[in-house]
């Protein structure tokens, strides 16, 4: 008579090197299937929606897509399909040339008051700002266009922006102004952070802020961390935009202004709760009233 060992699971799960989450996993999930293709079909309509940026959205902002859109998945299982359809998108792996505003001490220097806290939990407290440049025509030559946002940290809303070919002073201010002048009655003062660009130490800058009762507050010299947001801002509109050339300097300019319509009104935020920057802030208005 053959005599029975019983051994454990454990046991045999170590000499066959499978971690013990795998299979217990498998053995609840035992005989399900899958129902994908209401998820396909949901994950296409969305990345149609605006098809000339949507379809760059990464596996966690689809998901919170799909959540808005009542259903209940996880971006684990979003990330698959969307890899097994090829619809990752690897634009924001580009390098992009970034434009520098430093010529050295010809104004004066702000303190850095913002000292990378880039949360705020009320809208146009801390705004930032900076200047980068893009270009169009033919490969090799020199024409391009300067972009200046003035961003809220609150929600990531563009409040003004100016394009221009020269990033003069007066180029840099007027979207400055144009944000300052739009904010409501606040009972606390604004602080705007920017780098160590000549734009920004200049006295018509300094003179504005002034006049607004807002803080002035610079990145330390060479630090690009320091405006962290700013950085990633222009990584996402070079990633999302500039995947076409452009032959002349008002295509670009208009689709610019397209790109940044998207970003302020529909392009949805995991970190604003699936919500676009706009909406978010209408949002936490209505709330706080």
């Amino acid at each position: 008579m053959r005599q029975i060992f019983q051994v454990s699971i454990k046991l045999i799960l170590k000499v066959i090197k499978i971690p013990r989450s795998t299979y217990y996993y498998t053995r609840n999930h035992e005989g399900r299937k899958f129902n994908d293709d209401q998820v396909i079909q949901a994950i296409d309509e969305i990345r149609q929606q605006d098809l000339k940026y949507t379809k760059k959205y990464g596996y966690r902002r689809i998901t919170s897509a799909l959540h808005d859109l009542r259903f209940q998945i996880n971006h684990k299982r979003v990330l698959r399909i969307m890899q097994e359809h090829a619809w990752i998108c690897h634009a924001f792996n580009r390098q992009t040339r970034k434009y520098n505003s430093y010529k050295g001490l010809v104004g004066m220097i702000a303190p850095n008051r913002l000292k990378r806290r880039f949360k705020t939990d009320r809208p146009y407290q801390k705004l930032v700002a900076d200047v980068s440049e893009f270009r169009y025509g033919s490969m090799g030559t020199n024409e391009r266009v300067y972009l200046e946002p003035v961003l809220d940290l609150f929600s990531g809303e563009i409040l003004a922006f100016n394009i221009s070919e020269h990033p003069t002073v007066e180029f840099a201010i007027k979207p400055l102004k144009e944000a300052l002048e739009g904010l409501p009655a606040l009972n606390y003062r604004t602080t705007v952070h920017t780098d160590q660009g000549f734009q920004y130490q200049h006295r018509q800058w300094r003179t504005l802020l002034k006049e607004h009762h807002a803080f002035q507050s610079m990145s330390r010299k060479a630090t690009c961390l320091d405006n962290a947001v700013m950085e990633s801002f222009f990584h996402i509109m070079k990633a999302e935009m500039m995947d076409e050339h452009f032959e002349d300097k008002t295509s670009l300019i208009q689709a610019m202004k397209d790109w940044i319509d998207f970003y302020n009104n529909r392009r949805i935020k995991t970190k604003l709760n699936g919500k676009p920057p706009v909406k978010y802030r209408e949002l936490a208005v209505q709330k706080a009233a």
